[in-house]
């Protein structure tokens, strides 16, 4: 089968290219940002709390900083923790899935055991707790506690896909052949599961973009950085609403739902690519 066959059924999928259309546009920003910023994000360059205008299209905040550099900088950190946490949760959850799927027995009961516990507890107090014992504060922290929290449902998920593939024809075959478990595993049964895989790496990512904005908006990040969760954190900390600047909320909770929609319809339309009950909806 061809990289076009595989691709076609993609760009033929509305939600797909409406998805990937808005997280390209949030990658472009971020990549653009010392270019398109019109003003420094940690400068004042206004009177303070001053609403949206011709000169600062989303208003300033309680320092006159342009809340508009300051949300395309901050475009960046927020989509590089959702990449990299979404890639290591994924990780984790490819690892630990396809380990209790394919082997059983011991390690299956173990494995599962530990999926199970993580998915008892509720990921975002979770997230809560285990932030608010680090001692240092960073983008790094944040990523491993999401990391750390976000992977359980994938890697059930993908446990269960494997247990179904594992007994086919051509996996019994590779094994009499002898080929080594790693090499049927990632050879001759993963390239089936790449789908599943992918999709799971975008709801991985919409938690971990919003599980960063939680956790910055509750002080839990280093405050001083420029992301949309801690742009949150000072109009809450500056009473945003109470002093009538709805604006300052506005612009980073639409940049969170945009981009969470974008990568929800990449992830729907791999369901309905990969989902033959699904195909014809879609």
């Amino acid at each position: 089968m061809t990289r076009n066959s595989y691709l076609a059924p993609f760009f033929r999928n509305k939600k797909g290219m409406s998805g990937l259309l808005i997280v390209i546009l949030f990658v472009i920003i971020a990549v653009s940002a010392p270019y398109i910023s019109p003003f420094d994000p940690n400068k004042m360059v206004a009177i303070p709390l001053q609403s949206p205008s011709s000169a600062h299209w989303l208003g300033t905040n309680h320092l006159g900083e342009d809340l508009l550099s300051r949300v395309i900088w901050g475009t960046r950190t927020s989509l590089m923790v959702g990449i990299i946490t979404g890639l290591l949760s994924t990780a984790f959850s490819m690892i630990i899935g396809l380990s209790a799927g394919y082997f059983g027995g011991i390690i299956d009961d173990i494995l599962t055991t530990i999926t199970n516990i993580f998915l008892i507890i509720p990921g975002l107090p979770l997230m809560i707790v285990i932030a608010a014992y680090l001692r240092f504060k960073g983008i790094t922290p944040i990523i491993i506690v999401i990391a750390i929290t976000g992977w359980p449902s994938g890697a059930r998920l993908l446990r269960s896909q494997m247990l179904s593939l594992r007994g086919r024809e051509f996996v019994t075959a590779a094994r009499i052949l002898g080929e080594k478990s790693m090499h049927v595993i990632f050879y001759e049964i993963f390239p089936l599961m790449l789908s599943l895989v992918v999709a799971n790496f975008f709801s991985a990512t919409i938690y971990a973009i919003l599980g960063e904005a939680a956790l910055e908006f509750l002080g839990l990040g280093n405050v001083n950085l420029i992301t949309w969760g801690t742009i949150l954190y000072w109009a809450q900390n500056d009473q945003a609403l109470l002093t009538g600047a709805w604006w300052w909320i506005l612009a980073p909770g639409l940049c969170i739902s945009i981009l969470g929609a974008g990568f929800a319809l990449l992830n729907f339309s791999m369901d309905e690519i990969s989902n033959p009950k699904l195909r014809g909806r879609g």
